[in-house]
């Protein structure tokens, strides 16, 4: 589809990161040669032989790969060992990271993060919720393998996970109020139930 490469690395640099720059036109994006697009750690983050491109203010990192159709646009930031691929879009102030996998026709928008091995390859195959508990934080449900897994902030698990780390209140939030505490337990546990819900629709 392309030539032998379709983006460059421009002299532009950012905490280790290198600006790229298109150098044929990307009609699927809009994308034009010499336009400058987003923010990699090295060419192996980013496909040259096909549509995929990473602009606005996004960063890929780590091991991450963007390929295929998909696109990594806005504040996102794909990093670890994270995958986005086929027609997938992550975008806004997402995170894709860890062992993740974005592929198909997935969106990845607002403030979710993807992580842990979640496997998002349909726009209902995960959520976002927010704002949450004591630091009004959006807790994002994605499945995964073992069916579904829960990010709120560095911290992923399961439902069980969750629903044990806000069993005692009080311990988890020694400083706060009472009824700040009940009022932050209830919303994880409902954020739990969800997750139940969604992981029983998983297809095995």
């Amino acid at each position: 589809m392309m030539t032998a490469h379709k983006y460059e690395l421009a002299d532009e640099t950012r905490d280790g990161l290198h600006r790229i720059r298109a150098l044929v036109d990307i009609p699927r994006w809009g994308v034009k040669a010499g336009e400058l697009g987003g923010w990699i750690a090295s060419v192996d983050n980013l496909s040259q032989s096909d549509n995929a491109w990473v602009s606005g203010n996004a960063l890929v990192s780590g091991n991450a790969r963007v390929s295929g159709n998909a696109r990594v646009f806005g504040d996102a930031w794909v990093f670890g060992d994270a995958l986005v691929s086929g027609n997938a879009r992550v975008s806004g102030n997402a995170w894709v990271s860890d062992n993740a996998r974005v592929s198909g026709n997935a969106l990845v928008s607002g403030n979710a993060r993807v992580s842990g091995n979640a496997r998002v390859s349909g726009n209902a195959d995960w959520l976002t919720v927010g704002p949450v508990g004591s630091e009004g934080r959006a807790v994002t449900v994605a499945r995964c393998a073992q069916g579904v897994a829960i990010s709120a902030g560095c911290w992923t698990g399961t439902a069980r996970d969750l629903r044990e780390r806000v069993a005692h209140p009080k311990r988890t939030w020694p400083k706060a109020k009472k009824h700040d505490r009940r009022r932050w337990a209830r919303q994880y546990r409902a954020i739990a139930e969800l997750a139940d819900l969604m992981s029983a629709t998983v297809t095995r």
